[in-house]
């Protein structure tokens, strides 16, 4: 056994969401919360523990962002889009929490078991992660480069964003391609 190379593991390419699945899922979503979780979910990257810490004193409306504790207890920005903010005023009108408690009303499992409802509902992948590389998908579909993306999603290395946008493909890429030598 001493002699014998270990196996070379394959890269999978793992889930993400194309834009009209994430707007499925929040179509279907039973809670205007729920849609305000999966919106900010697809729309800013959040990690699971980041998006349940959210309170009210950490929202920046004007600039549509709020303060995360990210891993490593890392104080971070990120941003909503108008989609996300319209769920979140809709969903805070409904719900008023105290200042110390997250926005939300529930823990990280209620989080976790609305998207695991919403999945066995729709068949479409709906977990934390896979909300997470969506956002990364998304961003690098649309032109934004590595470094970007890894700033907007608080990851420590390139390497996690290869490894999050592994699905988009070739042709993605192509509609920004110039050819460096046509006018």
């Amino acid at each position: 056994m001493k002699e014998l190379s270990a196996p070379i593991l394959g890269k999978p390419i793992l889930s993400a969401l194309e834009r009209q699945q994430v707007l499925y899922l929040i179509n279907r979503a039973d809670h205007v919360r729920d849609k305000a979780i999966i919106a900010l979910f697809a729309k800013s990257g959040l990690r699971l523990s980041e998006l349940v810490d959210i309170t009210l004193d950490r929202m920046d409306w004007t600039n549509q962002s709020v303060r995360v504790v990210g891993k490593g207890r890392k104080e971070a920005y990120t941003f909503f889009g108008s989609l996300s903010k319209q769920y979140l005023q809709e969903w805070l009108k409904q719900y008023q929490p105290s200042d110390s408690s997250n926005i939300w009303g529930v823990n990280q499992w209620g989080i976790t078991s609305m998207l695991k409802r919403l999945h066995e509902e729709t068949g479409l992948p709906s977990n934390p992660h896979t909300f997470r590389r969506t956002f990364a998908c998304l961003l690098r579909k649309a032109g934004v480069d590595k470094m970007t993306i890894k700033d907007l999603g608080r990851w420590e290395s390139l390497e996690m964003v290869q490894r999050y946008t592994r699905s988009v493909s070739f042709h993605d890429s192509m509609k920004f391609y110039k050819a460096p030598l046509s006018s």
